[in-house]
């Protein structure tokens, strides 16, 4: 078992990694942030939030990746 860091900037950092990863992604299917946000049924600020490094829900990132067609596990990568 692992002890967490002292402070959180790892899980800003993961954040940040996860949205780029998620931005990405988008792009490279060249799909808009509207064509994203409208088929994952999230609000339009929400896909903002997530694609510059904020803290997302679980179900938010679990729609958003299914609609690029992204695991969890494709988000770490």
């Amino acid at each position: 078992m692992r002890d967490l860091p002292d402070d959180d900037d790892w899980l800003t950092d993961r954040f940040r990694a996860i949205g780029l990863r998620l931005r990405a992604e988008r792009l490279n299917q060249n799909l808009t942030q509207d064509d994203v946000w409208l088929a994952a049924g999230v609000d339009r600020r929400t896909l903002q939030f997530v694609e510059a490094g904020k803290e997302p829900k679980l179900g938010t990132l679990l729609r958003i990746a299914y609609v690029l067609g992204l695991s969890l596990a494709d988000l770490e990568s």
